[in-house]
């Protein structure tokens, strides 16, 4: 039987970072996912900050901004009656963002730890997936199988055995039998591994029924109406600009009573648009959308991460971002214990720190959606054009707005304010990036493992010399970001969270026995 360290189900953006962080840990693993190959389906559409500063530490952030959507695109959200203004189709509201290159721009000039490392990326999961793979595919350390499904494990005190299964057309394909030290299950709302293990889901399950269709175009001059725009959006539905070219997405509201299996999407693309245009449909399905949270996030040697673990309304974006930081701190602890610098609490710690963002996020996708509900009770009663972009800008647009939610999650029970992040270097916060008077960003100093940030001329000698993982440690000769850093000596985890700050310290073996538990 065949073993390894780190067996993954499910091959999505969550399942290859998990793959990825921990073969840039130095640990073997295998991933499978039932599907012949990547995703033909958009999914996700942004890529947030906090995600493409995990990112650009596994060494993926610019390999996906070539994907992307053009860095001089900006990610303007804008409310409409109709595409067609030569029908009276009016833009009510533009909520505008910077582009990519207008936010590095700014991250530079507010240099005082409020901004991410990276600036968010608007890119289709179709575009995402092929990126990731030919990351894992090319790393010794990774066998990643496509078209083989997990099907069912079994698990004891000291590993897991589970049993894969190769998907064939038409027919049942060969089974193998995979010893692993721990399973995780990214395998998507549908999990098996979470059924396996008996895991319920808290919330609400088929909030609202939605139609999708994804759809190639050339016709710009109906479709950029208004200019380009990442989001136009109406009461029955939003527009999304896949890459501004010639891909696109309507996720739309079907008309209540109908019979979503027979709608015909050319129809429906017209009617939302104002006008009929040329194009080709490339998937269109219905869909439901869901609140849904785990009720554990691990049995045993067991995981759960993204879609298993958390499923969300699209209103934010938080779906797969969730995941992106699921993946990353799953991956290190994992490789913590598996390199023996890890106390038994450690792997458990993990429910500890993602399972209350996962309910906090949640939370405020369902706010999200909210205000789209309201938005739409206006167009309902307000017939005035001008008067009806007043009220929706006055409800603002905080599902793109919510830097707390993005950046501002926090391991030690504290929740901040969900819009407004409040850098801080308390133990469980995401450390402030800042940029040093030599023009190098912090951020891109820190080690793979661990990294002591010494401030001010602090003895960082107890915390290296009791060091059990390794531990690169940075000299900050900055009078200008110190503050903002709170302590003298700060260390910081794999995953760019604080594990402990202070002026000093007296007992480097308590520090560490306290941060690997």
């Amino acid at each position: 039987m065949n073993h390894v360290p780190v067996l993954i189900a499910g091959g999505g953006p969550v399942g290859m970072t998990l793959a990825r962080t921990l073969a840039a840990l130095g640990i073997r693993c295998q991933l499978v996912e039932r599907n012949a190959s990547t995703t033909r389906h958009p999914k996700m559409d942004i890529t947030n900050g906090r995600s493409m500063e995990l990112f650009r530490r596994l060494g993926l952030a610019d390999r996906l901004r070539a994907a992307a959507v053009p860095e001089e695109n900006c990610f303007d959200v804008s409310w409409i009656t109709s595409l067609a203004r030569d029908r009276g189709g009016r833009e009510l509201h533009r909520f505008r963002y910077p582009c990519v290159a207008e936010k590095r721009a700014e991250i530079l000039a507010c240099n005082d730890g409020t901004q991410a490392r990276e600036p968010a990326m608007r890119v289709s999961q179709v575009k995402i997936e092929p990126v990731l793979q030919a990351a894992i595919v090319g790393d010794p350390r990774v066998d990643a199988r496509w078209g083989v499904a997990l099907e069912d494990f079994t698990q004891d005190a000291d590993g897991v055995t589970a049993t894969l299964r190769t998907v064939e057309t038409g027919e049942t394909g060969e089974t193998e039998q995979v010893r692993c030290d721990f399973l995780a299950g990214c395998d998507g709302g549908s999990s098996i591994v979470r059924d396996r293990l008996g895991i319920g889901l808290e919330g609400r399950a088929a909030v609202a029924h939605r139609y999708m269709i994804h759809f190639r175009s050339d016709a710009r001059d109906l479709l950029q109406a208004f200019g380009i725009a990442w989001h136009y959006q109406t009461a029955r539905g939003t527009l999304i600009a896949q890459d501004d070219r010639d891909t696109w997405t309507l996720q739309t509201r079907p008309p209540p009573g109908t019979d979503v299996d027979r709608l015909d999407p050319h129809a429906v693309l017209d009617a939302w648009a104002g006008r009929p245009f040329e194009r080709e449909v490339l998937v269109d399905n219905p869909w439901f959308t869901h609140l849904l949270l785990a009720e554990r996030y691990a049995g045993g040697r067991v995981f759960l991460a993204g879609d298993a673990a958390h499923q969300y309304i699209p209103t934010g974006g938080y779906g797969m971002n969730t995941g992106i930081a699921d993946a990353v701190d799953l991956g290190w602890k994992l490789a913590a214990t598996l390199r023996g610098f890890a106390g038994p609490g450690l792997l458990r710690s993990y429910e500890a720190d993602r399972r209350p963002v996962g309910l906090r996020n949640r939370q405020a996708s369902e706010r999200h959606t909210d205000v789209r509900i309201r938005i739409g009770e206006l167009y309902e009663r307000i017939a005035d054009p001008q008067a009806l972009g007043r009220e929706i800008a006055a409800l603002g647009n905080a599902e793109n707005e919510s830097w707390g939610i993005e950046l501002g999650y926090r391991y030690d029970g504290v929740e901040g304010d969900p819009v407004r992040y409040e850098p801080t270097t308390a133990p469980g916060a995401r450390l402030p990036s800042t940029f040093l008077r030599d023009g190098s960003a912090l951020y891109d100093r820190l080690g793979p493992w661990f990294t002591l940030l010494v401030f001010g001329g602090a003895d960082p000698s107890p915390l290296i010399d009791a060091a059990p993982a390794p531990l690169d440690t940075v000299i900050v000769d900055d009078p200008a970001v110190a503050p903002f850093y709170e302590a003298r000596l700060v260390l910081v985890r794999p995953d760019t969270h604080v594990a402990w700050r202070g002026n000093g310290c007296a007992d480097g073996r308590a520090v560490w026995r306290a941060v690997l538990q």
